[in-house]
This record gives structure tokens, sequence and C-alpha cells, in this order.
């Protein structure tokens, strides 16, 4: 599955956590992300990530690319609503190519968390 990871400033931290946490699934995957986001998870949990541009020199609009070619199985996007973005509309477009395409979209560490369980649960599963 290929697996995008973006994280805006203030939500940096969770993704890392959240990528520590489930770096044995993660590990199973091929991960992209936006430049200073997937250099973080590299960082801290030696993750093969590639990685894009950061979001605002045109990262997401590279990561959504993928997504309309087809290349994007998932999303985790840990987004901070309460900070204005100055890439707000390279934002907007994003979610509305997730949507478009019907991509599966994580916003934050819970609804992240609830995909990966699934995911744990079908690895288990295929191990038997």
């Amino acid at each position: 599955m290929n697996i995008a990871l973006i994280a805006h400033d203030k939500k940096k931290d969770a993704m890392i956590r959240f990528c520590k946490k489930y770096a044995h699934i993660l590990s199973h995957h091929t991960l992209i992300a936006t430049g200073t986001t997937g250099t973080k998870v590299v960082e801290a949990t030696g993750l093969k990530v590639r990685r894009f541009q950061s979001g605002p020199l045109g990262g997401d609009q590279e990561i959504g690319a993928r997504i309309a070619q087809g290349k994007v199985d998932m999303v985790l996007f840990f987004r901070d609503p309460l900070t204005p973005q100055p890439h707000e509309p390279d934002v907007s477009a994003f979610f509305r190519l997730v949507d478009v395409y019907e991509i599966p979209l994580a916003s934050n560490f819970v609804s992240a968390e609830l995909f990966f369980k699934g995911l744990a649960y079908e690895e288990d599963r295929e191990a038997y």
C-alpha cells in the first residue's frame, strides 16, 4: 500500500509519535511525504520515506498529482485547524483530490489509529 504522510508544523510531533507507535506496520508499506514531515519521520524512526518538497513549496501538490495518477492508497494528513496556513488554497485542492478519488484520509492521530488497527488486524489474520 502507498501511504502519504503530511503534517502541519504544530502537528509534526503527533505524526512522529504515530509513526513510532505504528512503525511495525508502516515498514511493510511504501511511504511518501512532504519534505519536512518526511525528514522528521525518517530521523525519528529510521523508516524509508520518499520525500517531496515541503508543503508550502508544492509538496502537497506533488502528492496530489500522485493521487490523481492512482499512486496513493491512504493519506495521513495531520492538519492544524487553529493556525492559518499560507498555502491554504493548496491544502483545499489536496482535500478535493482525496475526495474525488475516494482515498482514505486520516486528519488526526485518533482517526489514523482506527485505520492502522484495521491494518494490524489484517496482517495478523494473514499470518495464520
